[in-house]
């Protein structure tokens, strides 16, 4: 669509995310936490993206994307994602570098490019993290997967994605080896403070935390 900015295609995006995680509208401080900013910088935009059509906006009820809306951001998400697995599979960086890079890269308007790099990576599903990357209709593949600490001893799987995307966290992974394509089963759950004890890749025994268990997706075997 024309004449939107790069900040108004974040907000977009930001906006999906958020009714996508959550479930539900998103609120003015919900967006807010997502983009760093202030509520009252929030609700300027979201007035901006209203005149434009691009959200149905009620004050004190929350935030929906209209059709146009909804299709700039999950191009938008689909570009992001599609540069994150160039970025890990050709150029080889790690997944903890790759977001900021992305973000830059996701605002790329050129259609067939987008279109070239999907063929070229041999149309993936799922990015470096394991989150569904749309196709060119906007459609997300999803597959069934749960918290690591929603499972109960005995249960194995695989290490298919994460919920928190941060530097600090991928990297705390990378030195536990609890990546994407990780064997896990859950051995025991402690009840003073909800940590879990799993066995990785079959071999080693490993506790882990409450918050890290909460962050791992588990696709069950």
């Amino acid at each position: 669509m024309e004449n939107i900015s790069h900040t108004e295609e974040n907000y977009l995006k930001a906006i999906f995310k958020i009714a996508e995680r959550e479930g539900k509208l998103a609120n003015t401080n919900a967006i807010a936490a997502e983009m760093s900013t202030s509520a009252a910088s929030v609700t300027d935009m979201l007035k901006r993206l209203s005149e434009k059509a691009l959200i149905h906006y009620e004050k004190y009820k929350g935030v929906m994307l209209t059709a146009d809306g909804d299709r700039i951001a999950r191009h938008l998400i689909r570009k992001h994602r599609l540069w994150e697995v160039f970025l890990v599979e050709k150029l080889h960086f790690s997944w903890d570098e790759v977001h900021d890079i992305a973000e830059q890269l996701e605002h790329i308007q050129a259609v067939e490019l987008v279109e070239r790099l999907d063929k070229f990576l041999g149309f993936p599903k799922f990015d470096p993290h394991g989150d569904p990357i749309p196709d060119a209709a906007g459609n997300f593949t999803f597959r069934k997967q749960a918290p690591l600490f929603e499972l109960v001893p005995g249960d194995k799987g695989v290490v298919v994605g994460v919920q928190d995307h941060s530097v600090a966290f991928l990297q705390y992974l990378d030195r536990l080896q609890l990546v994407l394509g990780a064997k896990v089963q859950l051995l025991e759950r402690f009840e003073y403070d909800e940590s879990v004890k799993i066995i990785l890749n079959e071999q080693q025994e490993q506790i882990l935390s409450k918050k890290v268990a909460q962050n791992l997706f588990i696709q069950k075997s």
